[in-house]
């Protein structure tokens, strides 16, 4: 009979979890929710406790374990935000710091679980007595990449997630000392520039030190039907002019190997007796030492660093029964398809002492019929037809556009964000200052078109 009872007082509560591990029943979990909150608001406990309240399956759950991506916020109690003007005032003149702010409860970390139950407000203006919370900046519920979009609070979400993912793939300058390195592969843009409209985040982030892209003269407009379905009409003189010129560095290596019995490569121009000889023509640029020189202009199928290896088998009858070793060509060549320069040899040692060499090679890409391009609203589209600037549409200032895209390509894809693009890198070119694109605080429409009209 007391089983029964106890049982019975078990199931008017719920259960209680710590990370995962049923520890207890409680008559009222809310209560016990607010009173953990409460307490770590308090600083009583941890400021890296969080609580979850699943009213469905009754059960409470505490998280204090490690590897849970939490974010700030502020703290709102009765509609009224925690981070008062005199709190601000005490930040700026350097008497509160981030840990105080955390310490006295008015920034709080929160894990996706207690999200769930959270009312979170992304301005201040728009509070309420029902909100728990507030982003300390709009912005932050972006990524790093989507916080540098200039008005992608305007844009559908598919196009913001394909700009974010061409964003990563833009090219730029990806480090300063790439000269003194030999990566694998690189590409590295000749003119790289800061745009016109900027977010705080891609200031912040210092971004304009490693600039990716360039701004182009755009215009709208359908013309000769060669930038339908996704494709543009750039400018040839434009490329000519150096636009979205990149160059593209490769890098092959090779080693002198030691084999079991004493044997090695070598170095050197394989002589013609060699088993696998190429022919005199593709050592054509070869040193005494086997090694290509800096700035050849490559073919298909030119060796790079000549080099012999022992037979496959130990030794190798001839045809007159005679014993011997030949060596067998195991040269370094570039592929069949590319058509370079070689930009850089290194000639160093592997940690076990043999010799190693690396040439990097490098090779102009210059926009042509079928490139891909895209702007940072997910705007994408290839080449279609390359035009003199002659035979390119004009204002009546005379200003030639690099690009001509699509008027069918803004309105059912909806990035709005495009066109207050275009406008702001108009309002930048003729003020001399960058405009501010940050999602959801950034340079009015209105007070682009009156900068306009002024001008």
């Amino acid at each position: 009979m007391v089983k029964s009872e106890n049982k019975k007082k078990k199931r008017r509560g719920g259960k209680v979890f710590i990370n995962g591990t049923f520890v207890g029943w409680h008559e009222h979990l809310p209560s016990l929710m607010r009173q953990v909150i409460g307490a770590r608001r308090r600083g009583e406990i941890s400021s890296e406790i969080n609580v979850h309240l699943n009213t469905r399956a009754v059960e409470l759950s505490i998280n204090c374990d490690s590897g849970r991506a939490r974010r700030p916020y502020i703290v709102v109690e009765a509609g009224k935000s925690k981070l008062t003007p005199p709190i601000i005032s005490q930040i700026k003149s350097g008497e509160f710091n981030w840990q105080k702010l955390v310490n006295l409860g008015i920034v709080e970390f929160l894990d996706a679980e207690e999200e769930e139950h959270s009312y979170i407000s992304a301005s201040e203006d728009e509070l309420t007595p029902d909100h728990t919370h507030l982003e300390i900046d709009p912005v932050s519920i972006n990524g790093v990449v989507v916080s540098v979009l200039p008005y992608s609070d305007h844009n559908s979400s598919p196009r913001i997630t394909m700009a974010a993912s061409m964003t990563k793939q833009s090219l730029g300058t990806y480090i300063l000392n790439y000269n003194l390195r030999a990566d694998t592969r690189a590409h590295i843009m000749y003119y790289p520039q800061q745009p016109l409209v900027q977010t705080r985040p891609y200031k912040i982030l210092n971004l304009a030190e490693r600039s990716a892209g360039q701004n182009f003269v755009v215009a709208i407009s359908s013309y000769r039907g060669y930038n339908m379905a996704d494709a543009v009409v750039m400018n040839r003189n434009s490329v000519d002019r150096g636009l979205g010129r990149s160059v593209f560095f490769k890098t092959y290596e090779t080693e002198e190997r030691r084999y079991p019995g004493g044997q090695c490569d070598k170095m050197e121009i394989p002589p013609a007796t060699t088993t696998g000889y190429r022919g005199e023509e593709a050592y054509k640029y070869l040193g005494e030492d086997g090694i290509i020189y800096p700035e050849c202009m490559l073919s298909s199928r030119d060796v790079l660093v000549g080099k012999t290896s022992p037979p496959r088998f130990l030794k190798e009858v001839t045809v007159f029964g005679v014993v011997e070793e030949k060596k067998r060509e195991n040269s370094l060549a570039v592929r069949s398809d590319e058509n370079d320069t070689v930009d850089y040899v290194l000639i160093t040692e592997t940690l076990g002492g043999t010799k190693l060499v690396k040439i990097r090679i490098r090779s102009n890409k210059v926009p042509e019929v079928g490139d891909k391009f895209a702007s940072r609203h997910g705007q994408k589209g290839v080449i279609g037809l390359m035009l003199p600037q002659e035979d390119m549409p004009f204002t009546s200032s005379g200003i030639v556009p690099d690009l001509i895209i699509n008027a069918h390509a803004i309105p059912s894809r909806m990035t709005v964000g495009h066109l207050l693009e275009m406008l702001g890198g108009k309002v930048s070119s003729q003020t001399g200052k960058f405009v501010d694109g940050t999602p959801f605080d950034h340079d009015s429409e209105e007070s682009l078109k009156a900068t306009m009209k002024s001008y």
